[in-house]
């Protein structure tokens, strides 16, 4: 895959085309002897948290650069091709399915912060008002798509096959009295289809961006014992590379704990 991120990475404002060189190196910089380590990340909260870390990390010898990107599958791609040396965006049931799908060996490095999905309404304030046959947009992929099936199980909305199985889809409902339609979308559009539809399911980094609090907005939230802490990830073999254990304890830091507290005040958790 040729230069990845030159044709699949934007940077989220101003939509720019990102031009990033071959990864996985330790060259230092011009005039320094820092480290480069190249991140890719979603903007909201992960590429801000990694703002917050990148001055920690300057005092550690470490020059973090950091690649945003806008969906959920050219990270771990990029990553792949060794054009990043690590991503910082997903939860580990969907980097174990993309690995397997992908045929890509990844790995955790650890746990930063959870971000409980939603569920979202332009047209009704309470569930029980969500009428018969309402159109209910989903994430397309396998975890998150799963996850957000669960979540309506728990809101007594649809009965599926098995409640704990993080991978249902819409044909393991045995139960949809409402005869409620599900609309597969990939998660960085359902923001945009809030009008189209009665109900959302919205991870909480995509409702940041599309201006929605969580905390207020949302009809549900997933509760803070959920699975889906989001985690640094790298090829498997690098977890122990100096620059990511120094990345992974200044996320860790009482100082990065503070800033995800006082910034997104209970919508966003730490997870360690």
């Amino acid at each position: 895959m040729k230069k990845l991120l030159t044709l699949a990475a934007t940077v989220v404002l101003g939509g720019a085309l990102l031009i990033a060189g071959c990864g996985s190196d330790t060259k230092t910089t011009a005039g320094s002897d820092s480290k480069v380590l190249k991140i890719g990340a979603t903007a909201v909260p992960h590429a801000e948290i990694l703002e917050q870390a990148k001055p920690l990390l300057a005092k550690e010898g470490i020059d973090l650069q950091i690649t945003e990107f806008t969906d959920y599958n050219t990270p771990n791609l990029a990553l792949g091709d060794k054009e990043i040396d690590a991503n910082f965006f997903q939860h580990v049931p969907y980097m174990d399915e993309f690995a397997k799908a992908h045929n890509l060996q990844l790995a955790s490095a650890g746990a930063v912060h959870l971000e409980p999905m939603g569920l979202y309404s332009t047209k009704i304030k309470d569930l029980k008002d969500l009428p018969k046959d309402a159109k209910i947009a989903i994430p397309n992929d396998p975890t998150n798509g799963g996850r957000a099936l669960i979540l309506l199980q728990k809101e007594g909305l649809i009965t599926l096959k098995d409640p704990t199985n993080i991978l249902s889809t819409v044909q393991d409902i045995t139960a949809n009295p409402n005869g409620y339609e599900f609309v597969e979308l990939e998660a960085a559009q359902i923001p945009r289809s809030l009008d189209d539809v009665s109900l959302a399911a919205i991870n909480t980094n995509y409702a940041l961006s599309a201006n929605l609090n969580p905390s207020k907005d949302a009809l549900v939230i997933e509760s803070n014992d959920s699975p889906y802490v989001n985690i640094v990830t790298v090829l498997k073999g690098n977890e122990n590379d100096e620059r990511i254990k120094k990345l992974m304890a200044v996320l860790h830091s009482d100082e990065i704990k503070k800033f995800i507290q006082d910034k997104y005040n209970g919508t966003i958790v730490p997870g360690f």
